[in-house]
């Protein structure tokens, strides 16, 4: 894509262009000179061989010269000729405009051509004036248009190739186990059934794994369709949020973790899919107890900002830096290089997260300091989305 737009400039004629210009003014006027010779002689001819016009004419011009107080009317061509200069003016500079228009729409083909021969960074520069220049701008318009089209699809290709091959390499390493623990056990090398157990126990776990990348991908490219229907219900945010941190307290206790809920004020009506919202909710939840290093504190903060539900989920665990926060909403993307399965992620959840708040007309972002790390979302109270059963 352009970084910046060329710099305008004036058409510049060639000498041949030039050249055609002169030939067709030489052109021009020689026949004008033909055209008010003929005229001179046609209308000479017409007042001579007709006594009544000749008497006419000249009553006419006793006329004016008595209502004028000249005598420029005695001598027609004191008059005829500078009638016959004007329009031959007038119509030589038309000619001429014609001409030169035509040439303008020559070099803005030619810079088409140009552009079309894939020059895509290239935009028509000339300075033009009325229809030439809505042309021009049409002409830019359309190819930024298609250049960024072209790019979209070039980075939609993209992301479907890195999606196959994160896909790829995270579905491997768990069939890679499955297939060698129950190819031990087809080929009965195991020599107690506690070895036997052992075996199926850690298939069964990589199954599992390998289930849950399956329904996240699902779910991932399913809030992704524009055709995915968004469920629109009235319900009290502040409820539902107080409703999902009670379920996650459990587990957030045995983590050595206190959940709060601050909200203001203390009813939020809004519409929303819950369903859907609960999901992101359940992935930050979920994220702030496994990532949140060192944390004993999470806290979800709702308040209402004008026509927008503002909810953030923090966590006073370790910082996250600050090139990972640029990153996390990522597909398949993981602070922790190693992509560790012992904390069970499949790197989807914050990119399904984001779908699904942008499907309700919201956005989500990441902040993290040495104090506080948070996931803030706004969300409209009054979706535009129409509800679809």
């Amino acid at each position: 894509m352009r970084n910046k737009k060329e710099p305008k400039k004036r058409i510049t004629l060639t000498s041949k262009e030039i050249s055609e210009l002169f030939v067709e003014a030489i052109i021009t006027i020689i026949l004008l000179v033909i055209v008010n010779i003929t005229i001179l002689i046609v209308l000479s001819s017409i007042i001579s061989n007709t006594p009544a016009l000749n008497e006419a004419v000249f009553e006419s011009r006793t006329s004016f010269v008595r209502n004028f107080n000249t005598d420029i009317f005695l001598n027609g061509k004191k008059l005829l000729f500078p009638v016959l200069l004007i329009l031959d003016g007038i119509f030589l500079y038309w000619r001429l405009i014609r001409r030169y228009r035509q040439m303008q729409q020559r070099h803005i083909i030619s810079e088409l051509h140009y552009i079309a021969n894939g020059h895509y960074d290239h935009r028509i520069p000339f300075e033009l004036r009325g229809d030439l220049a809505r042309l021009v701008d049409s002409i830019n318009g359309l190819v930024d248009s298609t250049v960024t089209a072209i790019e979209e699809e070039r980075r939609i290709e993209k992301s479907k190739d890195e999606l196959i091959t994160n896909i790829s390499h995270d579905i491997r390493t768990p069939l890679t186990s499955i297939i060698g623990y129950l190819g031990l056990i087809e080929d009965r090398q195991y020599h107690s059934e506690e070895d036997l157990l052992k075996y199926t126990h850690t298939a069964f776990l990589k199954t599992k794994q390998m289930k849950a990348l399956v329904d996240d991908l699902f779910e991932y490219t399913k809030a992704r369709q524009p055709s995915n229907p968004v469920n629109l219900t009235t319900f009290d945010m502040v409820q539902l949020v107080e409703q999902l941190a009670a379920d996650f307290e459990l587990e957030a206790r045995n983590n050595g973790i206190t959940i709060e809920t601050v909200a203001q004020p203390q009813q939020l009506l809004m519409e929303g899919d819950t369903e859907k919202l609960v999901r992101v909710f359940n992935n930050l939840l979920s994220n702030a107890l496994k990532y949140g290093k060192d944390a004993d504190k999470i806290i979800i903060q709702l308040e209402k900002t004008g026509t927008e539900a503002v909810i953030s989920v923090k966590n006073n665990g370790q910082m996250i830096p600050k090139q990972s926060l640029d990153s996390l909403f990522d597909r398949f993307y993981r602070v922790e290089e190693s992509r560790s399965q012992k904390t069970g992620g499949t790197g989807l959840g914050l990119a399904i997260a984001q779908s699904i708040i942008a499907s309700h007309g919201g956005y989500i972002y990441a902040k993290s300091n040495p104090d506080w790390t948070s996931f803030i979302i706004h969300l409209p109270l009054t979706s535009n989305n129409q509800t679809t059963s």
